[in-house]
Parts: C-alpha cells; structure tokens; sequence
C-alpha cells in the first residue's frame, strides 16, 4: 500500500468523492475487509457494498488482497491501495490553476495556483517512476516560525528572497549538458489554527514555511 496515491483521472476522482465510497475507502486504509465484514461497519446491504467496491475497484482505488472460505462461499478480501488519496488538478484539466496566468508573490490566491501546479507536477512524476519503477528524487522542507512583528517578517521574505536567488543563481547552468532543470517553490503563509472541521480559520500566531 501507498502512503499517498494522486488521482488524475476525473471519473476516479467522482468515485473517490462519493460520500460512501470515501468512507469505504476509510476503511479499508485500515486494513483489508470483504463486502460482509464492511456492510456491518457502514450500515449497508452487502449487494450495495458490492457494488461500490466494484466502482472503486475499477479505478484502481482498491485491490484484491486475499480471499477467503466461508462456508460454501468464497469472500473477497479488498484493501484501499493508498493511505491516502490527493486529487490532482489534472482532474479537472480544462480549468485548472495556471501560476503562468499571473504573478503576485503577495497573492494568497497565486500560492495556491502555485500549490496547484505542485501537486499536479509531482503527481505526474510519481506516475511516471512508478511506471519505470525508478526512485523519484525530491526533497522538501517543512518549517514553523513564530514572528514577533510584521516588521520582522518583512525582513526575513527579503532575506529569504536574496539567500534563495543566490543559491540559484549560483547553482544555475543553462549550457549544462546533460543537466535536468528543476523547480524551487517556496511558501510562507499564516499556520491553521486546531479547530473543529467546521470552523477552521487561519491563524496569525505562526507561520508555514515549505520549500
């Protein structure tokens, strides 16, 4: 099992959204169940459970993990085939997020076409290591930092600005023969504060920074 799968196909991703195969999903995370074992847990006819692991299995969002004998009858043991699931802006291609369309750095809105872009990226490279079983090589950072004033950090975006246009500038080399080019996204925004799903409100105690 994946720890993280990307969907890209938008009847995958309609499948994995519908409310009862999002809890099916769930629990086969958890650990592999045949249709009986999951209609007891969710409420369900096990001929509807059926169904909805058909549609799931489908699409490459569950797999068969074993079977086994129960009285005259032969049960099919499922299990999700990631741990979790991130819906690729691939999915909806045609009015997808374009960073290219404008650039404000200052714009909560161009981060998230940019995070947009991230996902879709890296997802299509997951894709394609896994089909050419090679490791995919990436790295990311993942940081809080506490500011006392707005001031400060207005200092540290300058300071950030300039470390990372050097190291860029440094590490560059447009005529490189053989070189890959790679992409350097980094964010700062406001942490999110612990608060029930229903009211989640961004916090400005904190802030997130990825690289």
């Amino acid at each position: 099992m994946l720890d993280v799968s990307v969907i890209e196909d938008p009847a995958a991703a309609a499948t994995s959204l519908d409310p009862i195969r999002s809890r099916l999903l769930a629990e086969l995370a958890a650990g592999p169940a045949s249709a009986t074992m999951l209609a007891a847990r969710v409420g369900l006819p096990r001929q509807k459970v059926n169904y909805h692991l058909k549609a799931l299995e489908k699409h490459g969002l569950v797999e068969l993990s074993g079977e086994r004998r129960k009285g005259n009858v032969t049960e099919r043991l499922m299990r999700a085939t990631a741990a979790s699931y991130v819906i690729s802006p691939m999915a909806l291609a045609a009015v997808q997020p374009d960073p290219a369309r404008f650039r404000d750095q200052l714009s909560a809105r161009w981060l998230l076409a940019v995070a947009a872009r991230l996902v879709r990226d890296v997802g299509t490279l997951i894709t394609g290591a896994d089909r050419a079983r090679q490791r995919l090589a990436t790295y990311a950072l993942d940081g809080e930092v506490r500011f006392a004033s707005a001031a400060d950090r207005a200092a540290f975006v300058d300071e950030l600005t300039r470390g990372i246009s050097a190291l860029v500038a440094k590490y560059h080399d447009e005529d490189a023969e053989g070189g890959r080019p790679h992409r350097v996204v980094v964010a700062l925004h406001p942490t999110v504060k612990a608060v029930p799903p229903t009211a989640v409100e961004a916090s400005s105690d904190g802030a997130s920074l990825e690289l």
